[in-house]
């Protein structure tokens, strides 16, 4: 298969070129921080942000991508689900 931007460095303002589901814990991080988050089956959700802030956002809506860089997705306060960790 042909890439014709192999020789683009990532950015955060690119197009992500991997992704991982996301089980929603209180305590356990993620594989790798996001660069978005996707959310399959809206409701709220509560993350830990890179920077380590914890954010609350209610009434997220279905199949919306969140441009978030997040450790953890918790599972106390998290009603959104089908959700995939962008990279």
């Amino acid at each position: 298969m042909t890439d014709r931007f192999s020789s683009h460095s990532a950015s955060l303002s690119s197009p992500a070129s991997g992704g991982f589901p996301i089980t929603p814990d209180d305590t356990a991080d993620l594989p790798e921080a996001t660069r978005g988050l996707y959310v399959g089956s809206g409701g709220d959700l509560s993350v830990v942000m890179l920077s380590g802030e914890s954010l609350s956002f209610v009434a997220v809506p279905d199949g919306v991508l969140l441009p978030l860089r997040i450790q953890r997705v918790r599972a106390t306060g998290t009603t959104a689900g089908d959700m995939i960790g962008l990279v």
